[in-house]
């Protein structure tokens, strides 16, 4: 009866160890794992080239704002040279006309 049983128990690991998972189960299951690591790949880079983007619109949208600031600085300097020598043309007539 010993050996009976012994026989048995040996027969129930054999058979539980063949029960594992096929050849076809681990190469799907290996494909899952690749497509998983793709697709990580693909969102971080996707990722990166949006915050990417979105520097590059900011620092253009700076570079803008500051070629404005400075052609507008430089159009009021114009202005006020510009104004200054018309004062001072119309100062030097009304000098001209008192005398």
């Amino acid at each position: 009866m010993k050996k009976l049983l012994s026989l048995l128990a040996i027969a129930a690991m054999f058979s539980l160890v063949a029960c594992g998972p096929s050849k076809e189960e681990q190469e799907k299951a290996e494909k899952m794992r690749q497509d998983s690591i793709a697709k990580v790949v693909a969102d971080s880079t996707a990722a990166v080239a949006a915050q990417a983007q979105a520097k590059a619109t900011a620092d253009s949208l700076a570079n803008v704002a500051a070629k404005a600031a400075a052609d507008s600085a430089e159009a009021a300097s114009k202005a006020s040279t510009k104004t200054a020598k018309t004062e001072s043309k119309k100062a030097t007539k009304a000098a001209k006309k008192a005398k």
